[in-house]
């Protein structure tokens, strides 16, 4: 059985407890840049640190104007651009999973231009790339994700994914009965079917989805050859360092010798 995470944007507060909990539990850093830009939104945006985030947004409702919350985070593809562009192996499946393996990363960052969601991020300056890894740890221990078990509304369920799709479908059907014409799922098949899914009121792209992701593989040899030579040249510069070095005392030594 494979597990995942859905999304009802239409029960999210925006309390942001899932922002908090994730931090928490994976020991990651605040943001330095949290200045107010006229938004809730806050940190501004995803990045190495930041691996889950609210977005506010405000759309057209039966004649006036509704406020939505929508969870970010990375998706968990079925169908991984960043694996798929991943020119060492760093990025794979581990289950349903999309994991990066720190040890492995280079920090070439196919990845994060990969990414239809905008969801993986290089530590600065060039660091790894690091995103959401669906409380790995905790999950494989039978354990429900640090956001899910922290939001207080019930906006984010997690459970085997044939039974999220049999919930958030009669979840739509409700909605729409009730005044949502628009409501519908996204994630059941985009990209094979992703791991976050949500339930959203509107077009993906009033959300901030893309409404037809795809899987990033032009040019993927180049950039698997670019890699293997990024990562050659990362190894090559302490040893042309050490060489050069070495010259110079050489060279100084000559120098000394001959005054």
């Amino acid at each position: 059985m494979t597990k995942a995470a859905l999304v009802d944007i239409t029960k999210c507060m925006g309390c942001r407890g899932c922002q908090v909990a994730c931090k928490a539990w994976n020991d990651n850093s605040g943001e330095t840049d949290t200045h107010n830009t006229g938004s809730y939104e806050n940190p501004p945006h995803l990045s190495a640190s930041t691996w889950t985030r609210i977005e506010f947004y405000e759309i057209g409702q039966n004649g006036g104007v509704q406020w939505y919350f929508r969870k970010h985070q990375c998706m968990h593809c079925t169908a991984a651009s960043c694996e798929a562009v991943c020119p060492t192996g760093a990025i794979s499946h581990k289950g349903e999973f999309v994991i990066v393996d720190q040890n492995i990363c280079i920090g070439c960052g196919y990845c994060a231009m990969a990414c239809p969601f905008d969801a993986v991020h290089r530590e600065p300056p060039l660091g790894t790339a690091r995103k959401c890894w669906f409380c790995f740890d905790r999950v494989s221990n039978g354990y429900e994700p640090a956001c899910v078990k922290t939001c207080p509304s019930g906006a984010i369920e997690f459970d085997e994914r044939d039974e999220l799709l049999t919930t958030a479908q009669a979840r739509v059907d409700n909605l729409k009965n009730n005044g949502h014409p628009k409501a519908r799922l996204y994630g059941e098949n985009e990209l094979g079917g992703l791991h976050w899914l949500y339930i959203i009121d509107g077009r993906p792209s009033e959300f901030g989805l893309p409404e037809s992701p795809q899987l990033a593989t032009n040019m993927l040899v180049g950039q698997w050859v670019g890699g293997l030579i990024t990562a050659g040249l990362l190894a090559a510069i302490p040893f042309w360092l050490l060489f050069r070095r070495k010259r110079e005392l050489e060279e100084s030594s000559i120098a000394g010798g001959e005054q």
